[in-house]
């Protein structure tokens, strides 16, 4: 929509139905071609364009046109009836509005009355340069990544985050020799490894008949062995971890009983069992636990079976992999061959996530396909006429495959200059769908609103001028929306954003070039249909019936300038606006925005954050059973979290041992935190030393001891960086979580240890591996709120500029905070979180909101009706149909995400159906019922 004052006036009646008189041009400046006189709606005697030296006239659009139905974002050529002829040149010398409004809309449209010009000139050029210019940019294409290798930590994570710091800190001053002493604990990233979760079908695991098929199970897994295609044969003894030699038991309880069954299973303490006096911790290795007496294991219903791999750089790491993906492959049938009947076995490896998440971006190509049909329809349905000189069928397909050769262009240009193609970003054809096509149906309005007696130059010409804001503002405020998200900490927002915003530019582009010349040359079509249906067969003679259906299908031609309002104006106008207007549907529509944003900001507080990584995989994944297992039996212990003393610490003075072993019983005091399963290495050697009768207060004996400490208990010669000037930099304890199932907890215990880790006396640093993921939980809202607020004053700024009216500026503000309060709260009742996939949505959403309340608002305070219920109706008239065309071509362009198998795109088919239903019902409800108690 243009928004302009002079279009909001009030409509003439149309015409009475009889044949217009031949209408007198205005004289234009001199340009190339012929002058004005050069008639003909055809291709010959087209005139100049309206540029040169001297003062120009002022485009209609710019200077006061006639009141039409304008269009909105996505507005329908058949709603607008074309202007009597005769009002023409009245427009053309209408004066020149203030510069308060016009300051900017003026110029532009002046320029594109230029552009519009040169490109109903030749259309050949504008058309075949943009496809030319797809051939070259789509080259690109093959760049796209092939395998999938995406890293879900550098694109799912914050940039920057903690976590990422405290993680270089411990690979620079600890380190761990697999092949001496495994300990997954002590390692500073993930271990690959492969993971069985076995469930009793009765209420405990603990009986020999059932730890006779979990050991079945495990002597299958250990028995695996993968052929390489060199005939090279990898057997799992060669790649697991090993400890002083020996492969790590999976389990260290299947284990002992595997060694010994005999093994006395009633006498099992849980968490912490001692197995011929050696210290096993039991967390996280078994499920579904019933406590008696003393601790002892009554029940297990679950035991975890850890299969860890040795990790190392380059054939090492392959040889892991290779293992790992035979293991997924095989699994499911050797599971079948061992006919087990009293457990349930589910699978998964530290792959697992990053293989289905790359599958499930095989899943969605089909929807594209179905998406870009759906779209086509929906086109040739809003542009069909029953005038067959004007309907716009063809052209409306066009203009879909016009905004195809945008998403090509852009993504190829992008891949060739190195902007990584990120599974996420398969969304935005999607919605490039949905959005792309807006400019077309506001293109082809304006052209329906011209002259047919004119040149194809000169109606190309007042087109261009008519939608030139109209075009550029809801560019300008989506593009902008879209680029904000580059300040995001997460890389996977940043390339979505730069990839969608880009596209936005190429179909702005190709809107006033490629498709521009496609109407062009349609307009031709309809100069040469306009002269032959009008040609009699015999003096007086009128269309013959085959004359009117031949051009196109169409059942009727227009006669004269009769004008062809679309029924939903009339509808919005003569029905729904008064109905919205009266006293009780006022009071209703109050009382439902109440309840609207009350229960919306309810669902702001109950919103998830962060990014369950099981629904990077599609629904029918064989690791979604996985996690709902480890949620229901193994949600009780989190991560062992690493609490490292950074620097230098007199561990013989006694004062610094209390002030240390404060920090730490704080740590052992929360609520995150099983004080019994504490490990660290000073405690133990201070318990050695007192069994020593030795002076731990003495540093030369302090010092002395350690390493006779180390050959007794080597563990711990990981924990301890001591230089060969026996001076030890930094060290290390354990504490074990617990309690974090969920992702507030996560956030929570994350935040509370690194207070405690900052305010002791002592300098500390708590890490985890865990902690790299965990810090999207706490970052995820601080960009989701500077996002949009920055995009929130961008949109402010835009519309200042472009609408300046202060009332109008302050209602789209009030509409964007009041769409993104919606949004926000309804993901919780639809079971979205809040994390970077959500995230790239609600700025999406600023753009839409911006578009629906910017229409409707400026329409009202534009319009001179005298009371304000009639200038809610008008601006209903004017946009409620537009308004309501936007939102379905875009809930039409994903809603075939709907039927995804993965949550990735689910998530976007759902908040772009709340973007789109909360957007209209601000922009045809609430704000033109708002507007008029002001």
């Amino acid at each position: 929509m243009s928004l302009n004052p002079s279009k909001v006036a009030p409509e003439p009646e149309p015409e009475p139905e009889t044949e217009p008189e031949p209408e007198p041009q205005p004289e234009r400046e001199a340009g190339p071609g012929p002058g004005p006189e050069a008639q003909g709606p055809g291709p010959e005697g087209e005139s100049g364009p309206p540029a040169g030296p001297g003062p120009e006239p002022e485009p209609p659009s710019a200077a006061g046109q006639d009141r039409e139905p304008e269009r909105g974002r996505a507005a329908g050529p058949s709603a607008e009836p074309p202007p009597p002829p005769a009002s023409r040149p009245e427009a053309l010398r209408a004066p020149r509005p203030r510069c308060r409004t016009d300051c900017l809309e003026a110029p532009l449209s002046r320029a594109f009355q230029r552009l519009g010009w040169k490109v109903g000139a030749h259309p050949w050029v504008f058309l075949l340069l943009p496809v030319a210019l797809t051939a070259v940019l789509g080259t690109g294409l093959m760049y796209l990544p092939r395998d999938g290798d995406e890293d879900l930590e550098e694109q799912y994570t914050p940039i920057g985050s903690p976590a990422k710091a405290e993680r270089r800190f411990v690979q620079g001053h600890f380190t761990a020799n697999d092949s001496l002493v495994f300990s997954v604990s002590r390692k500073s990233t993930d271990v690959p490894y492969a993971s069985l979760l076995v469930v009793s079908d009765t209420e405990t695991l603990l009986e020999p008949d059932i730890l006779e098929e979990i050991s079945k199970v495990d002597d299958a897994v250990q028995a695996l062995t993968v052929t390489q295609d060199n005939g090279t044969q990898i057997p799992y003894s060669e790649v697991c971890a090993k400890n002083q030699g020996i492969c790590v038991p999976p389990n260290p309880l299947l284990f002992a009983w595997k060694r010994n069954k005999g093994l006395n299973l009633t006498a099992i303490t849980f968490p912490i069992y001692s197995p011929a006096g050696q210290i096993v911790s039991l967390a996280n290795i078994l499920g579904g636990t019933v406590l008696g007496p003393s601790q002892s294991l009554l029940q297990a219903k679950a035991m975890r079976l850890q299969y860890y791999l040795e990790t190392g750089e380059g054939e090492e790491n392959e040889r892991s992999k290779a293992w790992m993906i035979h293991f997924l492959t095989k699994f499911g049938s050797f599971e079948k061959s061992l006919a087990l009947k009293k457990i349930q076995v589910v699978y998964f490896s530290s792959l697992s996530r990053k293989l289905e998440f790359e599958a499930t971006s095989r899943t969605v190509v089909p929807l594209f396909h179905l998406a870009y049909l759906l779209i086509i329809l929906f086109a040739v349905v809003s542009c069909y006429r029953c005038d067959c000189v004007r309907n716009k069928m063809w052209v409306a397909v066009f203009g879909v495959v016009s905004t195809g050769l945008a998403v090509v262009s852009s993504f190829g240009l992008m891949l060739y200059v190195g902007v990584p193609f990120v599974l996420i970003v398969a969304n935005s054809p999607f919605l490039i769908l949905g959005v792309g096509v807006d400019d077309m149906f506001i293109m082809i309005s304006a052209w329906q609103k011209t002259s047919l007696t004119d040149s194809v130059s000169e109606r190309m010409s007042d087109a261009y001028a008519q939608v030139a804001v109209s075009i550029t503002i809801t560019t300008l405020t989506n593009v902008l929306a879209f680029y904000t998200g580059v300040m995001s900490s997460f890389r996977s927002v940043q390339y979505f954003c730069i990839y969608t915003g880009t596209t936005l530019l190429f179909c702005y582009f190709y809107s006033i070039t490629c498709f521009g010349a496609c109407i062009a040359l349609d307009g031709k079509r309809e100069g040469v249909c306009l002269r032959w249906l009008e040609k009699p067969g015999t003096p007086g003679q009128k269309c013959s019936s085959f004359k009117k259906s031949c051009c196109l299908p169409g059942s009727s031609l227009q006669d004269g300038w009769k004008a062809d309002i679309h029924p939903m104006n009339l509808f919005f106008r003569d029905y729904f606006g008064p109905l919205l207007t009266s006293t009780k549907s006022k009071i209703f529509v109050v009382l439902l925005y109440v309840s609207y944003i009350v229960t919306s900001i309810y669902g702001c507080f109950r919103v998830e954050e962060g990014l369950d990584l099981r629904n990077l995989a599609s629904d029918d994944s064989y690791i979604t059973p996985y996690f709902n297992v480890e949620e229901e039996h193994f949600s009780t212990y989190g991560p062992r979290v690493m609490v490292i003393i950074t620097e230098v610490l007199d561990y013989w003075d006694k004062d610094a041992r209390q002030r240390l072993e404060k920090c730490l019983v704080d740590f052992e005091n929360s609520e995150y935190v099983d004080e019994n399963l504490t490990e660290f290495w000073l405690r133990e050697y201070v318990n050695y030393m007192e069994n020593l009768r030795q002076d731990i207060n003495d540093k030369t004996v302090f010092l002395s001891t350690i390493p006779t400490f180390l050959m007794e208990f080597p563990l711990f010669a990981y924990d301890i960086n001591i230089t060969s000037s026996q001076e030890i930099i930094c060290s290390r304890a354990f504490i074990q979580s617990m309690g974090i199932s969920s992702s507030t907890n996560k956030k929570l215990m994350l935040l509370q240890f690194r207070d405690m880790a900052e305010k002791c006396a002592v300098p500390l640093m708590v890490y985890n591996p865990a902690f790299i993921y965990f810090d999207q939980f706490s970052a995820i809202v601080e960009n989701t709120v500077r996002n949009v607020v920055v995009a929130s004053a961008a949109m402010f700024v835009v519309s200042l500029l472009l609408i300046p009216h202060p009332l109008c500026s302050l209602w789209v503000t009030f509409a964007i905070a009041s769409v993104i309060v919606g949004v926000t709260g309804f993901m919780a009742f639809w079971k979205v979180n809040l994390d970077s996939i959500s995230m790239i949505n609600l700025v999406i959403c600023i753009g839409f909101s911006f578009d629906f309340a910017a229409h409707i608002s400026y329409a009202f305070v534009s319009s001179s009706e005298p009371s304000a219920n009639h200038k809610a109706i008008e601006a209903l008239y004017l946009l409620g149909y537009p308004v309501l065309q936007s939102a379905v071509s875009t809930i039409i362009g994903v809603c075939v995400l709907s039927a995804a198998k993965a949550y990735i795109f689910r998530t976007f088919f759902k908040i772009m159906f709340l973007v789109m239903v909360f957007g209209a019902a601000h922009g045809l409800i609430f704000i033109p019922v708002f507007l008029t108690f002001f």
